[in-house]
């Protein structure tokens, strides 16, 4: 029997991507081909090349629909790349919501615009993705078809993200986030200069690499913190677990989340959560309880909040366990990849009967 074949639609760097790959390949046996912009969002005179790269994309994709002939087409990002599988004409098509509602940023005047073609591309899709239950409330109030809707996280592989005890005497951050203005990394480190100057010992680990990485090794000089602070650039995903493994807190400070396999990944390692206090982290953080949940850009209190944490050894440990156990039995790779791949092959059987 010929293997099936999808093409994805996105930025196939990305470890969220990767992972989703894998798993198709790994538990549905599928084929993957992959199609993604190739002008980076880096500077104005690019964005404008992207936005004419968009633009002529549908004929792009067509072309390689007609040359390749997968079964279907998968795509990340309803108001990007979901839009783009939306207009390829393909029988069987598959979008994911990726963040919280996927219309972003809030103040944009493209917002019309992206709501339009977000509505497009829910109607056109036979599946569509939810990491997670708080990207269900934007989808209610959109009209989505919930029957088209697969609410499961794509889930953190067990055999690379294991627990490891740490026995550091000391504050053993790390952040993982991209280097964006989103995800307020500048926020984090004034936080950490606050401890600083109250004689606190740290290290803090930076991994990834964004538009904001010179901006913020220089405040790091500026807070005089650069000594106790490092910045990885981007590394392969093979050298996250590692890097979280000698960490103890897990920071991420957002200002707006879907659902966050790299806060699921820390569980899974056995860091303690301290995560900015909003939709998509209160579904799985409880204040003090796992984790700790912080007010947007409130450096006193993420300052506070690190102390807190790091002194309540008793909390911190109970805290890791319950989280470690969580993710086990609701972000189970393993489990919700096969679950997906099956559900893609279901669809496949489905659609081709029509």
């Amino acid at each position: 029997m010929k293997k099936r074949k999808i093409l994805f639609l996105g930025e196939s760097y990305r470890a969220d991507a990767i992972t989703w790959m894998k798993g198709l390949k790994e538990f549905g046996d599928f084929d993957i081909i992959t199609w993604e912009l190739q002008t980076p969002n880096n500077s104005k005179l690019n964005r404008f090349r992207r936005i004419a790269e968009y633009f002529f994309a549908p004929f792009a994709i067509r072309k390689i629909i007609r040359k390749e002939k997968p079964d279907m087409v998968i795509a990340e990002r309803t108001t990007s790349y979901g839009f783009l599988a939306a207009l390829s004409g393909a029988k069987t098509i598959a979008i994911a919501q990726q963040g919280r509602t996927d219309l972003w940023p809030e103040g944009s005047i493209l917002l019309p615009f992206k709501k339009f073609i977000q509505k497009y591309a829910f109607k056109k899709a036979h599946l569509i993705h939810a990491w997670g239950p708080v990207m269900t409330i934007s989808m209610k109030e959109r009209g989505v078809d919930m029957n088209k809707v697969l609410v499961l996280p794509k889930g953190i592989d067990f055999s690379v993200f294991t627990p490891s005890i740490s026995n550091a005497t000391r504050i053993e951050a790390i952040v993982t986030r991209s280097l964006q203005p989103e995800y307020r990394h500048d926020s984090i480190l004034k936080a950490f200069s606050i401890l600083n100057q109250k004689g606190i010992d740290f290290s803090l680990t930076i991994v990834g690499d964004g538009t904001r990485l010179s901006f913020l090794k220089d405040l790091a000089k500026d807070l005089q913190i650069e000594n106790k602070v490092i910045f990885t650039g981007r590394i392969p995903n093979t050298e996250l677990p590692r890097l979280l493994q000698q960490s103890n807190i897990y920071i991420s400070m957002p200002i707006t989340e879907g659902v966050s396999a790299s806060l699921f990944e820390a569980m899974a390692c056995n860091c303690y959560p301290v995560v900015s206090d909003i939709a998509g982290n209160q579904s799985w953080i409880t204040h003090r309880e796992n984790g700790q949940l912080i007010e947007i850009d409130n450096i006193e209190m993420l300052a506070e909040e690190l102390i807190w944490s790091f002194n309540n050894v008793e909390s911190r440990n109970n805290a890791i366990l319950q989280n470690r156990k969580f993710v086990e039995e609701n972000a189970n790779y393993n489990i919700n990849m096969k679950i997906i791949a099956d559900k893609y092959h279901e669809l496949l059987d489905l659609r081709n009967k029509n």
